[in-house]
């Protein structure tokens, strides 16, 4: 979009409908901030594979009162299209941001103005409480108000179906199609206020009881494990430390200074528990107190991070590859002993995950489902499988993890207790979450994974970005490390090519923009644009055998450089 197109499209944003302050604001970007105007409106956010996140402020690149508004009328137009003839209704639930709270009751309005049923959240709760609430209450859909580990200026929006997942295509597109016919003028923002109605304790009780029924099994005594938790002060302060409570995970403490809900996440960089600045106070208090474990969520508490004790007693970040194979081991551990496998049942997985977690599925034979990136792929294969299959578990590389589908989303509650109860159970047989890993490792080899993002903020950037793709399907490597690459998967054209006899098979999931490389020698690394910021990410996957657990340091220390020398040769 050029400048012209730029500023008389911003132009309308100074009269009605918009509000005065609104009009201000852009009559000010107009006359004397030209990249500011330029970045708020040279596109319309878009539904990423999180939903639809941006900073906040007027614009039509911007997460404000109108663009909420009009992606709200457009849901509402078309659940009154696809539901003619029943009361309709949907749950709304929004996180500790700035605005969410207000931003969460424009929604409602809407909704309600279209003659829609709201179930709205009386205060911030987790985003799994969402999914779980559409299927509890019986709605036609949900909306979640968050910008996850975003930093502070952003808010964003998530649509979520009648089955407690996000939406998938064909429906989202749908969904947008509709979005795009609203003019600006033709948004409800009138509400009926009998429409709305607040939920609160009823909600988390049924939704605590649930959590806790999938996230325990039969540890012997939960009071054995220290645990220490940070909420990273976001949303999951409002049920963690009850569902622990509850569970009989009585030795619980929280990080104090992190405690408190604070939209500007003020003791960290970054509120994003994939990021081991985020644990520097909570590693610390660990020490001081002698916690045997840490976990720590992000500010929409569905992720989940996990640090554990090596056997030389230091506190030990894990990632989310490490901690969704000790998951899906240890649930179909548990289902093994329960009876409960025959044959039909399955976990999930995504593309730029571990490989590992097939090994550990074929050594129960357990389906290993792998889809793109974003729960709601997982959500996807859960719903196709019904009726055939039965879902564990499944998780990706980034911090999250689903335990069984009563939630249709990553879930941190849940999962917080089921590493809880990984760590007690480990701890009552002499053993540790740790030890139990480095046995993994031992059985499927010790797999190492890394992650390396470059950020291109702006028009500029999101041009390097797709250039830098252009050039990866154009040139690509032919080798990491000096192994040949021998496979390349572009999920883009859903094709794979074998590159030693130039076979090529078609990729059975849906389009997207991810390029895999696979090396003579086993590595893998993945490189796709995020769905939801504005980064290009490498994703880097080596292993190697590991004969006896003593030598894990070792083991680890050659697959580390490996990783350093493959991200040399893309000059990270």
């Amino acid at each position: 979009m050029n400048q012209q197109d730029i500023l008389q499209k911003a132009t309308a944003w100074t009269k009605a409908p918009f509000d005065e302050d609104t009009q201000k604001e852009v009559k000010e970007m107009i006359e004397k901030q030209p990249d500011l105007l330029a970045d708020s409106f040279y596109k319309n956010l878009e539904f990423g594979t999180g939903g639809m996140r941006g900073i906040m402020g007027p614009g039509t690149n911007r997460i404000n009162k109108y663009t909420l508004g009009r992606n709200t009328q457009g849901l509402a137009n078309y659940l009154n299209k696809v539901f003619p003839d029943k009361e309709k209704s949907v749950a709304v639930n929004y996180d500790v941001r700035h605005n969410s709270k207000k931003f969460a009751k424009i929604v409602a309005d809407v909704l309600s103005a279209n003659g829609i049923k709201v179930y709205l959240f009386s205060q911030y709760r987790p985003t799994p409480e969402l999914s779980f609430a559409v299927r509890h209450l019986g709605t036609d859909a949900g909306i979640v108000l968050t910008a996850s580990h975003n930093p502070p200026a952003y808010n964003g929006y998530k649509v979520y179906w009648n089955d407690g997942a996000q939406i998938v295509p064909p429906q989202d597109q749908e969904i947008v199609n509709e979005i795009n016919k609203v003019k600006f003028d033709e948004i409800k923002f009138t509400p009926k206020p009998e429409l709305i109605q607040y939920v609160g304790k009823e909600l988390d009780d049924a939704f605590l009881k649930a959590s806790i029924a999938h996230g325990t099994f039969d540890a012997p005594d939960r009071s054995n494990i220290k645990i220490l938790f940070t909420p990273l002060h976001g949303t999951s302060i409002t049920l963690m430390p009850e569902a622990m409570k509850r569970a009989g995970f009585t030795d619980f403490h929280i990080v104090e200074e992190q405690k408190i809900p604070d939209p500007e996440f003020s003791t960290v960089k970054s509120p994003n528990p994939e990021e081991p600045e985020a644990f520097t106070i909570a590693l610390k208090k660990a020490d001081e107190i002698g916690a045997d474990i840490i976990l720590a969520t992000d500010p929409d508490s569905d992720r989940i991070a996990v640090a554990v004790r090596e056997p030389n007693g230091k506190m030990r970040l894990l990632n989310g590859n490490q901690t969704m194979s000790m998951m899906d081991a240890f649930l179909i551990k548990k289902w093994k002993e329960q009876g409960k496998l025959d044959g039909k049942e399955f976990i999930g997985s995504t593309i730029v995950s571990t490989d590992m977690v097939k090994k550990i599925g074929a050594a129960d034979n357990v389906d290993v489902k792998v889809g793109l990136t974003g729960f709601k792929w997982i959500a996807k294969m859960i719903r196709e499988a019904e009726g055939k299959q039965k879902f564990i578990g499944g998780g990706e590389e980034s911090f999250g993890y689903m335990v069984g589908d009563f939630v249709r989303d990553k879930d941190a509650i849940t999962s917080g207790l089921l590493a809880a109860e990984i760590a007690s159970e480990a701890k009552s047989n002499n053993s540790s979450f740790f030890e139990e890993l480095l046995k993994l490792y031992k059985k499927h080899d010790y797999y190492k994974e890394d992650l390396e993002y470059l950020v291109k903020k702006g028009i500029e950037g999101q041009a390097e970005i797709k250039k830098m793709m252009v050039d990866f399907r154009e040139n690509p490597p032919k080798s990491f490390d000096n192994s040949p690459v021998v496979r390349i998967e572009d999920y883009l054209t859903s094709k794979a090519k074998n590159l030693k006899d130039g076979s090529e098979e078609v990729l059975k999931v849906e389009p997207s923009n991810v390029l895999i490389f696979y090396t003579e020698d086993g590595s893998k690394i993945a490189v796709r644009p995020s769905g939801t910021e504005p980064k290009i990410k490498f994703y880097f996957s080596v292993h190697q055998p590991l004969n006896d657990i003593k030598n894990y340091k070792a083991v680890e220390k050659e697959l580390d450089a490996k990783i350093t020398r493959i991200k040399k040769d893309l000059s990270l």
